[in-house]
């Protein structure tokens, strides 16, 4: 039988899962071709014969999305397979008009043929959208099951935007270590809070190998935490799931691709930022789980905020600097940073668009919607060149930086820069104690 010919649309991350688990020793398809979006930089590259196996002595091409009915046509193409997260149903069925324009199939993978069962207990952590607080969430299990006497390794949806090859196993014990796998600021943010809280973390590209390597971690392991990425779905079959709403973007768990499948398939849901939305926005998110799941159980949360030197923000101008993704994909006008600098009395938040080079010029011009907010783009030295530039030259007094990591670790700002770190803080019962109490009794004995 002739294989399907199959082109894979993603952003190096579920694309590379999906092909692993489900096409790479499957002699009835031959995937001809990855798509890259939303990672500036991550096409015009190929997947490793290494890692793409027998059938693909070559590897595979991956090329810029804009490609694609052309690719269709050109590698005459039977089917594509939707891989990436965080995108609006309208964006989802665009693409799959043009895919179906062209001649081709258009799908998407369920989690069926893509969860990984694991020999140990697995909690995972997802959200709806990008910037919902999934990470502090996450942090937020692994202290009570630490505090419980367990020994956490937590594995983290994947950021491959380096050697594939050497990103198919990365194990991050240490702060050295994220040198040793010259991370990106992106990677940074997702590993270091982790680490700083004692527990090791897994990524890379190949999430069946890395999850063996986690089960046998040389630290040892109770539990497996999957820290999910933008708003997808876990890669392992989970023994609890939670998944985290924002009432700042009302809604969208309902209209966003895959935030709805996260949702639908939560054990625990926890609507976040509490403290900081509009009461009708946090009706409309409770409407929506209701709808959808209405077994969940619901945990209430803010997201508190600390200030390293609030004095340095009162009357002053600032330049507030947020998490990338956050504002750009995930679509955030505001963020922790904004917050600080309203609540602490900054006498102006200075627009940083006018000072933007490089990189960061241009990321304003691709998400417009992003005011007053300087995105912490670090997918490469060169967008942290650019950063940095940029910093240097806009007029301000202090530097907002409300980051995962502290900024000034990592570039260089010639600024007065005081941070500002955020957490999760349940309000009332249930809380995530609650909800780890008879899991960590079963696991316990």
């Amino acid at each position: 039988m002739t294989p399907r010919k199959v082109i894979i649309i993603g952003a190096a991350g579920r694309d590379f899962h999906n092909f692993n688990v489900f096409y790479r020793d499957n002699p009835a398809y031959e995937v001809v071709a990855f798509t890259a979006a939303q990672i500036p930089d991550i096409a015009d590259r190929k997947y490793p014969a290494s890692l793409a196996g027998e059938l693909y002595p070559n590897g595979i091409p991956i090329y810029e999305e804009c490609e694609l009915e052309t690719i269709i046509k050109d590698l005459d193409a039977d089917a594509c397979v939707f891989s990436y997260s965080d995108v609006p149903y309208s964006y989802v069925m665009s693409l799959g008009a043009k895919v179906n324009a062209a001649g081709a199939a258009f799908s998407m993978l369920g989690h069926k043929n893509t969860m990984i069962k694991s020999t140990k207990p697995v909690i995972s952590v997802g959200s709806v959208r990008t910037g919902c607080g999934k990470s502090q969430t996450s942090r937020r299990v692994a202290e009570v099951l630490m505090a419980h006497g367990l020994k956490v390794i937590a594995i983290r949806h994947p950021m491959p935007y380096g050697d594939l090859e050497a990103q198919k196993v990365q194990r991050f014990a240490t702060i050295d270590d994220l040198k040793k796998h010259k991370c990106t600021i992106e990677e940074m943010e997702e590993y270091e809070p982790h680490i700083e809280r004692g527990n090791v973390i897994y990524a890379g590209v190949d999430y069946e190998a890395i999850l063996r390597a986690a089960e046998n971690d040389p630290d040892g392991c109770d539990v497996i935490l999957w820290d999910g990425g933008n708003n997808d779905f876990p890669f392992y079959n989970s023994d609890l799931m939670f998944a985290v709403t924002d009432p700042h973007r009302p809604g969208h768990e309902l209209s966003y691709y895959p935030g709805e499948v996260t949702l639908r398939l939560a054990d625990v849901v926890v609507i976040n930022k509490i403290d900081s939305a509009d009461y009708q926005n946090i009706l409309t998110v409770r409407e929506s789980i209701e709808r959808v799941n209405p077994t969940a159980i619901v945990i209430d949360a803010a997201s508190t905020i600390s200030v390293e030197n609030p004095e340095m923000i009162r009357g002053k101008r600032v330049l507030v600097v947020e998490d990338g993704p956050t504002l750009t994909h995930g679509e955030m006008k505001l963020g922790a940073g904004l917050v600080a600098a309203k609540r602490y009395g900054a006498a102006e938040i200075v627009d940083p668009k006018p000072y933007a080079v490089g990189k960061l010029a241009e990321t304003y011009r691709a998400y417009p919607h992003i005011e007053n907010i300087l995105p912490a783009m670090g997918y490469g030295e060169e967008q942290m060149r650019d950063l940095a530039e940029t910093i240097k030259r806009t007029d301000c007094d202090c530097v907002i930086i409300a980051t995962p990591i502290d900024l000034k670790r990592v570039i260089d700002i010639d600024k007065p820069a005081t941070r500002v770190e955020y957490s999760l803080q349940e309000i009332g019962h249930p809380d995530v104690e609650d909800v780890l109490k008879d899991f960590i009794a079963e696991i316990k004995g």
